[in-house]
């Protein structure tokens, strides 16, 4: 549900934060997303002093429950309506006077730019923007410091999940065709923006948190000196026969021709006998590698029960999804397609998965779409154990 209050509003209380909230945008809906930010100050200030950059603060809410639940060295709010200044202000003013605090009305460009020049750097940046950010994301890293966290949001829905693939090319460089895991396209696009610009300036990144209810694709990377041994692998490109819903995964550094899919080894080939499907999607370039660092998700789900404003159980829940799902392979499914290549309905997706761990696959329930499998596993010996399952089931129900 999107708020809007008037001026005279009642305060809002979440977390320890208690603010008005203006006549601006806000969701109450998303503190899921807010409670993660709070969670990564606090680990980052585990382990040193946190200056955070709140670009698009808005009313101020990230930024207030930042100061009062994780321990801040210094915060920066900004937000680029000048009309909403002494909103921000006046819900900021009651913060510790030993926090070093600054709130501006500056656009986000004008402000890194600034940053830019006197070399200025922040442990924590959080740029929840409207539509897509990729246009900020140079300067935005120039920002971030050293082993530093970027949380990044874009609210851009129709690009990046292959509906405008023109508006794709443009912000993000990349083609974006329609795929099943539509939401985990969205991330792992965005990801491949943020990685490729890390990587020109000779930095490496490694994501910590990705997720997504369909509305804003939220992705936190954690900035690194220099690239990881063999990180460039993990840009590549992946391919989604809409027929008979294969798909295919490959790195840009070994890049080669498309095996056929299942359509081909059937005889299905394209009307022009080249052996190519015509439904064969591609999309990329784009982050392959695991979506989210399970030591980090591990240590925020620990913590979020003893933070000192808590966290929803909507955040927990999250949490424990992510912890579950390291999002290490882009190849994804919902399980009513599976059934709808079987021609009728799938088995029970944790017997899926666990079926195809015993023949030695990887496989997980997603926790960025609920109801899809994420599997490393050959597209055939997927739909064989869920047909073998299946078969199991119905043999199990006629004895009864």
């Amino acid at each position: 549900m999107t708020t809007r209050h008037g001026g005279e509003a009642p305060h809002y209380c979440e977390g320890l934060a208690q603010l008005r909230l203006g006549g601006g945008f806000f969701r109450a809906e998303s503190r899921p997303a807010r409670d993660v930010t709070v969670l990564l100050a606090r680990w980052l200030a585990q382990q040193r002093p946190v200056r955070l950059l709140d670009l698009m603060a808005g009313c101020g809410i990230r930024s207030l429950r930042c100061a009062l639940e994780a321990p801040l060295a210094a915060l920066w709010a900004n937000d680029a309506d000048p009309d909403r200044l002494p909103l921000l202000q006046a819900n900021l003013a009651g913060l510790p006077a030993g926090l070093e605090k600054q709130c501006t009305a500056l656009t986000a460009q004008r402000l890194l730019a600034g940053c830019l020049e006197r070399q200025q750097r922040f442990e924590l940046v959080d740029l929840d923007a409207f539509g897509c950010p990729s246009a900020l994301v140079p300067l935005v890293l120039d920002a971030v410091a050293l082993d530093g966290v970027l949380v990044l949001a874009s609210s851009d829905g129709r690009s990046p999940t292959g509906h405008d693939r023109v508006a794709a090319v443009r912000r993000l460089g990349a083609s974006a065709r329609a795929h099943p895991a539509s939401w985990e396209l969205a991330l792992r696009l965005q990801l491949g923006v943020i990685a490729r610009q890390a990587w020109a300036q000779g930095r490496g990144m490694t994501p910590l948190v990705s997720f997504s209810e369909g509305r804003t694709f939220r992705t936190a990377v954690q900035l690194r000196r220099r690239p990881q041994a063999r990180e460039e692998r993990q840009l590549g490109l992946l391919a989604h026969c809409h027929v008979c819903g294969d798909q295919q995964v490959q790195t840009l550094l070994q890049l080669r021709g498309w095996a056929p899919c299942r359509c081909v080894r059937s005889g299905e080939s394209g009307p022009d006998g080249s052996g190519m499907p015509p439904a064969l999607a591609i999309s990329g370039p784009l982050w392959i590698g695991p979506l989210q660092d399970p030591q980090a998700v591990g240590a925020l789900l620990a913590d979020a029960p003893q933070a000192p404003g808590g966290a929803a159980p909507a955040s927990l829940r999250l949490l424990q999804r992510l912890a579950a799902d390291p999002g290490a392979s882009p190849r994804c499914w919902p399980l009513a397609q599976i059934g709808q290549q079987l021609g009728g309905g799938p088995p029970p997706l944790p017997a899926l998965v666990e079926a195809l761990q015993q023949l030695g696959h990887q496989a997980w329930c997603s926790g960025v779409m609920d109801g899809q499998l994420r599997s490393d596993a050959p597209w055939d010996v997927i739909l064989a154990s869920a047909r073998e399952l299946r078969g199991a089931a119905a043999t199990v129900r006629a004895a009864k």
